[in-house]
């Protein structure tokens, strides 16, 4: 039986099934052939208007969303906090409410608290995708790096994937949880004690605090970027102790199996993280997230779009 997409917004990968997962990544793969063509433009979305509406700032999460909008024929307006009404006092309510009274079809939001794409979704008729909520979720990105690694592993079920850094403010980390876990992949997470704790492990994960020990059997490592702007001190040793213990280093990338895939959500803090040459090196598949952005962000926008109001 065919599963067809019933739901008007996106606001997280925890409460989709299986078998909605794997909809949105079939149909990426048939959106991702657009971005082939000369004329890289379809025309299901003409007549919707997509708002982005940005209450924290992302360039790149912003940018492939509107590059998915127009690719699709939708009309796109681009709003952040600081143009926006919310800077004088309006509410995140009545802000949504009169966009919905200029007739928007989907609202893009991407907002520093969590739950705040759910608070919006349940108050407006428009669908509402969640473009990252505080330290809550970050759906797309979850869906992106999943089909990043079923394009280039073929599968999902079975593969070791670690995922490594500050866990504990990454919305980044709990999509790919819910997206990889879901589809049968065994996902390790790995990072500082005072990042990672050990309730994660009901989510169905295992925790590491020894990325030495987890490299050599990983099909797939994530890493994640440091999030300063989230975090009190006390939880970060310092990036010179932070490198040492759980960099992806050129010395470090000698443990991995000759195909295992590199991934990180960007931006990057290279030095960091991993090392530049890495992030730039054969196993990397950085770029190649980006490029499968577009098309995932289409799938969501053209699904969710189907049920706008």
């Amino acid at each position: 039986m065919t599963t067809r997409w019933s739901r008007k917004d996106l606001l997280g990968l925890r409460e989709l099934s299986v078998d909605e997962i794997n909809l949105v990544l079939d149909t990426a793969d048939a959106f991702k052939q657009v971005g082939t063509r000369e004329i890289k433009k379809v025309p299901a979305l003409r007549g919707k208007t997509l708002v982005n509406f940005f209450v924290e700032p992302s360039t790149r999460t912003r940018t492939s969303f509107e590059l998915a909008a127009f690719r699709l024929s939708a009309d796109v307006i681009n709003i952040s906090a600081a143009t926006s009404s919310l800077s004088k006092g309006e509410t995140l309510k009545d802000t949504a409410k009169i966009l919905e009274a200029n007739h928007v079809d989907i609202i893009v939001l991407r907002h520093g608290s969590a739950g705040a794409a759910q608070f919006l979704a349940e108050r407006v008729r428009s669908s509402v995708i969640n473009a990252g909520d505080g330290a809550h979720e970050h759906p797309t990105q979850g869906l992106l790096d999943t089909y990043t690694i079923r394009e280039k592993k073929k599968r999902i079920e079975g593969l070791n994937v670690a995922i490594i850094g500050d866990i504990l403010f990454s919305r980044v980390a709990r999509s790919n949880i819910f997206a990889l876990t879901k589809l049968g992949a065994r996902v390790t997470l790995v990072g500082p004690s005072t990042l990672l704790p050990r309730d994660f492990e009901k989510l169905g994960v295992t925790i590491s605090y020894d990325i030495d020990e987890v490299l050599p059997t990983a099909d797939v490592v994530n890493l994640l970027r440091i999030q300063h702007e989230r975090q009190r001190k006390e939880y970060f040793p310092g990036i010179g102790e932070y490198i040492k213990l759980f960099g992806l280093t050129k010395e470090r990338a000698k443990l991995l199996k000759p195909d295992c895939l590199i991934m990180h959500p960007g931006p990057i803090n290279r030095g960091v993280e991993i090392d530049s040459e890495l992030a730039d090196g054969n196993q990397s598949v950085i770029l190649d997230q980006v490029t499968n952005g577009l098309a995932v962000r289409m799938a969501v926008l053209y699904l969710c779009g189907g049920i706008a109001a």
